[in-house]
């Protein structure tokens, strides 16, 4: 019995957005409410001293961006929340993709002002794809911003969304008086005084009351008697079971730097998202109430802490429980391993824990066993899917600038390959090591990290080539494969599982091979 009520009470979500809109803001303040954190930082540039608890990479701090997704953990009223900040800068999308496939619902944060930008508009397809379910929370509201009816159409179109408000605003920017909470009906007015941490609510259950007037004033009480009016005829009503399959969105707005709208988000959330859900693996669906464990790696983080340099592989609970020091099957190795210091997070702060159930993130050190992707279970052979590596749209060879340090420098390349920092391809013809990024500022974070945490430098020089393209032929024993293998000498690499790789230099080239050899097929992800 016990079992299944520590399922039900496990959330676990990802928040997702546009790089600036707030997404780690929130998240400190989420943390707030779960009294993990008594006083939130802000992501700004080096004025303050305190940092975001969630931003523990030098680099993070250096730059304001959240640049690794980190793990955080809380209770509030009872329920077990595990928060999964994702970074919202494009050139780490990759790592967002595959956090994704470690969460069971997800907060979508928009800022007021901009809208619906385009990172966003890709990490939602994702969700969609995946039937995710979605919260919408509409951010800086104490700012000037877009109209709210123009917001949620924006977002309906853009995002090709259903959405429905469960609070409004009342006014904006200057003047911004607060947010009439349609879910609980509620008025919750705005002070902005950042000292206080938590606001207070005035319960109003009857918007036609005068005691709205006396509160906020006539002009804007009647604003809003409209507004809400609008908002019940044109939006769909609530429907629980709707948003869990992933076809309709609850709208929440606020301003998480002020603290305003979470509370109202959070105990929306944990009363309609869903417990932890069932998988697909290869074979059969795995349901979370299932007695054997099985859980999947979808994140390894080196050197955490710069004191030992640790590798820790991040691993999602789908069904069964974890329990520590006893051995489990790593089904790619066909090897069993024991963990004796399994670790839940907050943040920078990790603790041992000795049973994990369903929906929680366990980190396990790592001396090199794990890849992004693998699969550790009770007994049986079973694999997840759906963590692919993407095709890198950046290259460039990568030289040593310090002889001394080769040993250093392959060491570092290797674990930081294997967190899927980014990916590596070996040339057949002479060797030479090349480098594919999705996005340009990983090549910054790959030279910076290889210097602090291995005391290894590393040059880059650049290298023309326009996508790289997993090879599949359909026998790889027939002439036309070897013609192409000989034609193509200087373009094929092997990646680091040492599948063929085609490194095209053009879109051109790429469609003129695909035409002369029909029977080989070229793929942009490596899960085929």
């Amino acid at each position: 019995m016990k079992f299944t009520e520590e399922i039900n009470r496990r959330r676990t979500f990802g928040i997702i957005s546009h790089p600036d809109a707030g997404k780690t803001t929130l998240t400190e303040k989420l943390l707030l409410f779960g009294g993990a954190i008594q006083e939130a930082g802000a992501v700004k540039s080096n004025k303050i001293k305190k940092g975001a608890t969630s931003d523990f990479m030098e680099i993070e701090r250096q730059r304001g961006i959240s640049v690794a997704t980190s793990v955080l953990a809380f209770e509030y009223q009872d329920i077990k929340i595990n928060i999964l900040d994702t970074p919202g800068h494009k050139d780490f999308a990759e790592d967002t993709f595959r956090t994704l496939t470690a969460v069971d619902s997800v907060i979508v944060v928009i800022d007021v002002a901009k809208g619906v930008e385009e990172q966003t508009e890709k990490l939602v397809s994702v969700c969609r794809m995946r039937n995710i379910p979605m919260i919408v929370f509409i951010n800086k509201l104490d700012r000037e911003g877009k109209d709210a009816f123009e917001l949620l159409d924006e977002i309906e179109q853009k995002l090709g969304l259903t959405v429905t408000p469960l609070s409004f605003p009342i006014g904006m920017g200057y003047d911004f008086k607060g947010i009439y909470n349609i879910w609980e009906k509620n008025i919750n007015l705005f002070s902005g005084d950042s000292r206080k941490d938590i606001e207070e609510t005035i319960e109003i259950s009857d918007l036609s009351s005068s005691e709205l007037n006396t509160l906020i004033g006539d002009d804007a009480a009647d604003t809003l008697r409209e507004e809400v009016e609008l908002v019940e005829g044109i939006y769909p009503k609530f429907e629980n079971k709707e948003y869990q399959n992933g076809t309709l969105q609850p709208v929440f707005f606020g301003s998480a730097l002020n603290n305003f709208g979470v509370r109202e988000l959070l105990d929306c959330f944990i009363s309609i998202a869903p417990p932890p859900r069932p998988k697909e693996s290869d074979i059969r669906l795995v349901k979370p109430e299932e007695q054997d464990f099985t859980g999947f790696v979808f994140k390894i983080h080196a050197n955490m802490d710069p004191k030992h340099r640790d590798r820790l592989a991040f691993i999602k609970i789908v069904s069964g429980t974890f329990e520590r020091n006893v051995p489990y099957l790593h089904t790619r190795h066909k090897k069993k391993l024991k963990f004796s210091s399994p670790n839940a997070f907050f943040a920078e702060k990790k603790e041992i824990v000795d049973i994990s159930y369903p929906g929680d993130i366990v980190g396990l050190h790592d001396t090199g066993n794990f890849k992004i992707g693998d699969t550790l279970t009770q007994g049986e052979i079973l694999h997840y899917k759906g963590i692919p590596s993407f095709s890198p749209e950046h290259f460039r060879y990568i030289n040593n600038a310090d002889p001394m340090k080769s040993k250093q420098l392959a060491k570092g390349i290797d674990q930081l390959m294997d967190e899927g920092v980014a990916q590596l391809f070996t040339l057949e013809l002479n060797g030479r090591k090349v480098i594919g990024t999705v996005g340009a500022l990983q090549y910054e974070v790959i030279q910076y990290r290889l210097e602090h945490e291995y005391g290894a430098k590393c040059t880059y020089e650049n290298l023309n080539v326009h996508k790289a393209c997993w090879v599949d032929p359909e026998d790889p024993l027939n002439e036309e494969f070897k013609e192409f293998k000989r034609v193509k000498n200087k373009f094929l690499a092997k990646d680091k599982q040492g599948q063929l790789v085609f490194l095209a230099d053009s879109s051109f080239s790429l469609q003129m091979t695909q035409q002369k050899y029909p029977s080989i097929q070229f793929h942009f992800t490596s899960e085929f």
